[in-house]
């Protein structure tokens, strides 16, 4: 199956190739919505659409993270709704074929790991993450 894979600071990520719509350059500044979720930076308006854009960094629970260095959106193929992730930079589309599970408790929209090359990729599900999000509104 092919994958976009991209950077999140320092370390691999994949999400299925038919999960992403585009990739975007990040504007850099974000229309807040008050009472959003941590995870939420804001919204942007791409070409007449709002999108709600998410720092993966909050929403997978990783440690530290300078969201401002992050120069990508990667936009979600969601249906009516649209969702970005805060990414660092994308490189490219790979096929992987096998993912593992993840060691210990995985947070929510990790599916599992793989390796491309000498390098471990955590693969990431679209719709866990998407789930993700709405339940960070859910608990507001």
């Amino acid at each position: 199956m092919r994958h976009v894979v991209f950077r999140l600071d320092k370390d691999r990520y994949a999400l299925p190739l038919h999960a992403i719509r585009e990739v975007v350059p990040s504007p850099g500044q974000y229309s807040r919505v008050p009472r959003a979720p941590k995870s939420v930076r804001g919204v942007i308006n791409l070409r007449g659409r709002v999108v709600t854009v998410v720092s993966l960094h909050h929403l997978l629970e990783l440690p530290g993270g300078d969201d401002t260095r992050l120069g990508r959106v990667l936009l979600l193929d969601r249906g009516r709704r649209e969702l970005g992730l805060l990414v660092t930079d994308v490189e490219g589309i790979e096929s992987i074929e096998k993912v593992g599970p993840v060691p210990g408790r995985a947070a929510a929209g990790v599916k599992g790991v793989a390796r491309l090359g000498a390098l471990a990729v955590t693969v990431l599900d679209a719709d866990g993450l998407d789930s993700a999000v709405a339940a960070a509104f859910g608990n507001r």
